[in-house]
């Protein structure tokens, strides 16, 4: 008799996740409205190696921004990653190589964190001002990073950063599923990130961001 019961709740928590991936999903297509360029690129940060290089992740969505940079798409780069101790440092990594490819340092912005993506989203339109914006990461991730942002009031599409294939594609596929879930219940509470800090305004120096 027990069972049924937790028959009941497995259901109705798999229901719970089937709806959250399926908003989540739906919600974060499309592109921005109108013809205004957008006030950054959003890179979402990933791995660095242990010689402070981006890993493959981590290079292909700087390439990407380096994309939408050149094209005019966008003056601001926004680069947001996990900088938690001095032995790691994802936003600097970022910046060197955006820098080592002609972005000039005014233009970058370092969000020191980003530890996850609902912290990176609400920073850049917290802490950093913008109110349009356009989101770099890869496919797998981008429907929820850019259902986050338009969950907190920004104007924004995703450009995906996808070049090569994957080491372990499939695992981050099944992850974002819980991690889908997590952005509804995030949403839903409005939930702060762990460190806001002062305004920063995007039409200025970025190199006032150094650290």
């Amino acid at each position: 008799m027990r069972r049924r019961p937790l028959a009941v709740l497995a259901a109705i928590a798999l229901a719970a996740v089937v709806a959250a991936n399926a908003v989540v999903v739906a919600g974060g297509g499309g592109r921005l409205p109108g013809s205004r360029a957008a006030d950054c690129a959003l890179v979402l940060g990933a791995g660095v190696r242990d010689d402070g290089a981006p890993s493959d992740v981590l290079r292909d969505r700087l390439d990407e921004a380096l994309a939408l940079y050149r094209a005019g798409r966008v003056a601001r780069i926004v680069v947001s990653g996990d900088h938690m101790t001095p032995d790691y440092d994802e936003p600097n990594a970022m910046r060197l190589y955006l820098e080592a490819h002609g972005v000039p340092p005014e233009a970058i912005f370092m969000d020191h964190a980003g530890f996850d993506t609902y912290s990176s989203v609400w920073r850049v339109r917290h802490v950093f001002g913008a109110s349009r914006v356009v989101v770099v990461t890869q496919r797998f991730h981008l429907a929820r990073a850019v259902w986050v942002a338009r969950a907190l009031g920004l104007e924004a599409e995703g450009s995906p950063a996808d070049r090569r294939a994957y080491h372990g594609l499939a695992w981050l596929h099944a992850r974002e599923i819980v991690s889908r879930t997590k952005a509804i219940v995030d949403v839903t509470f409005g939930r702060r990130p762990r460190h806001a800090g002062p305004r920063i305004d995007l039409r200025g120096d970025g190199r006032v961001t150094a650290g």
